[in-house]
């Protein structure tokens, strides 16, 4: 078989293999983030980078400083388009057949909501790719904030966010110890002998994720109740406050998100995707 035909035959050839291969780009760009972020806070915590803790958008910054940077981002805002992709296909396509009924209608939102809250570090990506440089995220959730408590209710709009965050943070961990984060993961496919340890380490990350959520939706109730828009966090600030109740408890969480990540590229590899 000759180079392009080898080329081919690793080609998408249909909608549905196409978007499977965007989902699978997608987790595993994912991965990468929370990968880089858990790494980020684990040197905060042994006292490395000047115990600078970060966000999202900063743990994606970091790849420009290497060799190929450039490419890295390309690839890490190709595969979170790929994960908005899957998530809308998700919400539009019922694929988890949640139904037609408020219930359902609420959690195929949640996904579409899910892929959406990826946008923007998407974008950050590719501008970072592209031009090499880009503005710094600026405190976009301390502007937006502060236009919405400027609304008549903005402080209760505000702070129902800050208790969805919280929920969703709480279901990140009901989601650990009731095992049906697992369901998104082949684990047949995984061998026999790992197959325990991947469980495990989805449960950590999954844990991890849940604790750094809710804090964060902590602060955006703050910010309502004192109706100050500086009051929001993000993760960068939940890290700050699990810095200062010691190095131990931030390289805890910080080891839980890196084991979120790695879960997140073996759900790259073994992906359960439903009606594509």
């Amino acid at each position: 078989m000759s180079a392009a035909d080898t080329l081919q035959a690793s080609l998408p050839t249909t909608p549905s293999s196409g978007i499977r291969m965007l989902a699978r780009f997608g987790f595993a760009a994912k991965g990468v983030v929370y990968g880089l972020m858990g790494l980020l806070a684990l040197l905060a915590a042994t006292g490395q980078q000047e115990g600078q803790t970060t966000d999202k958008q900063k743990a994606v910054h970091t790849l420009q400083e290497l060799p190929g940077g450039s490419i890295l981002l390309g690839l890490i805002a190709f595969g979170l388009l790929g994960y908005i992709v899957w998530r809308l296909v998700q919400a539009f396509r019922d694929t988890e057949d949640k139904g037609d009924g408020a219930k359902g209608i609420a959690r195929r939102v949640g996904y579409a909501a899910s892929g959406l809250v990826y946008a923007s570090l998407a974008w950050y990506a590719a501008q970072l790719a592209m031009s090499n440089s880009a503005g710094g995220s600026g405190n976009t959730k301390q502007t937006l904030t502060g236009k919405i408590l400027s609304w008549p209710g903005g402080e209760w709009l505000i702070m129902l966010v800050g208790l969805i965050t919280i929920g969703v943070g709480i279901y990140q961990i009901y989601r650990a110890y009731s095992g049906s984060f697992h369901k998104n993961v082949q684990s047949s496919d995984i061998p026999a002998g790992q197959q325990t340890k991947v469980y495990r380490l989805g449960q950590v990350g999954y844990t991890a994720r849940g604790i750094v959520l809710g804090i964060t939706g902590y602060f955006f109730v703050q910010a309502g109740l004192q109706s100050r828009a500086t009051a929001v966090g993000d993760t960068e600030q939940a890290f700050d406050l699990l810095a200062s109740m010691g190095p131990v408890v931030l390289g805890i969480v910080a080891l839980g998100l890196i084991a979120y990540g790695l879960y997140m590229l073996v759900q790259a590899k073994y992906p359960v995707l439903k009606k594509v």
